[in-house]
């Protein structure tokens, strides 16, 4: 299979980030400019600016451009087209609010919700997600559930926001993803999930259920998003792998 230009470009950018080409806290060319560059989109651009983010690598501020924080991946992971680049991607370019985390019982709803076996216990972190951190209105609202043995994890999730929480269970226990299964529902907003986004209750929503498998094949981690549906959009791209002549 011919690997896509936005993994070429991230290689690229991240070949001069490692190397010090482009430092720790210089900022990258301008999406313009590497598309440009690159002869590429400005949509391949940002996939591979996505890539860099999910590894670390950068971060991305509105009005501020891409500037680079580290020289080293923290990613565990090799990220895949229309799986995990996407998810990882998405869940690393926004900013969210965190709170106070709760250990939960599966009852015989729930469990067939997340999959999983009535009484099974879970650590419950909840966040609200926004376009950026300057943006008042939550696009969406995130239900994690983690196996409640990785009691550092919501400390850890606390004092650094903008780290996704699989990426730091990969990093403290070290269970690498292998694979993430994704389910799309259309649902109405419930009347706690409308005060917690800012909107009403009964309108439009996509829920998103994403199970986080490691190489055991074993599920670490699960969450329910909730989007309304005039503040997201789901995109996939399907590419051939070979030519039919």
């Amino acid at each position: 299979m011919k690997t896509p230009l936005y993994l070429k470009l991230a290689k690229d950018l991240k070949a001069e980030i490692t190397s010090g080409k482009i430092p720790v806290g210089a900022h990258l060319p301008t999406e313009m400019e590497l598309a440009e560059t690159y002869s590429a989109s400005r949509y391949t651009v940002r996939a591979a600016i996505s890539e860099l983010q999910a590894m670390g690598l950068v971060s991305r501020k509105k009005k501020s451009g891409t500037k680079v924080e580290s020289a080293t991946s923290s990613s565990a992971y090799k990220q895949t087209v229309g799986s995990i680049e996407d998810l990882t991607a998405f869940g690393a370019s926004h900013a969210r609010k965190l709170q106070p985390g709760e250990k939960v019982i599966c009852g015989k709803k729930l469990a067939e919700e997340l999959g999983c076996s009535a009484g099974k216990e879970w650590l419950k972190l909840t966040s609200v997600r926004y376009n950026d951190a300057g943006t008042e209105l939550p696009m969406g609202l995130t239900e994690i559930y983690i196996d409640s043995k990785f009691v550092d994890v919501e400390k850890i999730a606390q004092k650094n926001p903008g780290q996704l929480i699989s990426n730091i269970i990969e990093e403290r226990y070290g269970k690498a993803i292998s694979e993430i299964k994704q389910e799309i529902i259309p649902v109405l907003l419930s009347k706690e999930q409308a005060r917690k986004l800012n909107s009403i209750e009964g309108v439009p929503a996509l829920k998103i259920i994403r199970s986080y498998l490691d190489t055991a094949n074993e599920v670490f981690e699960i969450t329910i998003t909730t989007h309304p549906a005039d503040r997201y959009t789901f995109v996939t791209k399907l590419r051939r792998d070979t030519v039919i002549s």
